[in-house]
């Protein structure tokens, strides 16, 4: 994980209450929940043993549903 910068925004007492990040350190942590959200869902699905179909498959479902609407 790359290290961030953060800096702190506080009240009077200097209790933190907001962070500032650079936007490149925001982006990288996006991508990374991003990231970690997929292998979340790939494994409830491992687990969840549904069938399942190739993607190609379930893309031509998809577009045929969309051209009867």
């Amino acid at each position: 994980m790359k290290t961030i910068h953060p800096q702190y925004i506080t009240d009077h007492q200097g209790k933190k209450l907001s962070v500032v990040l650079p936007l490149e350190d925001f982006k990288t942590l996006i991508e990374e929940l991003e990231e970690l959200e997929d292998i979340r869902l790939y494994e409830e699905a491992k687990r969840s043993n549904e069938p399942s179909i190739p993607i190609d498959n379930a893309f031509k479902m998809i577009e045929a549903k969309r051209k009867v609407k």
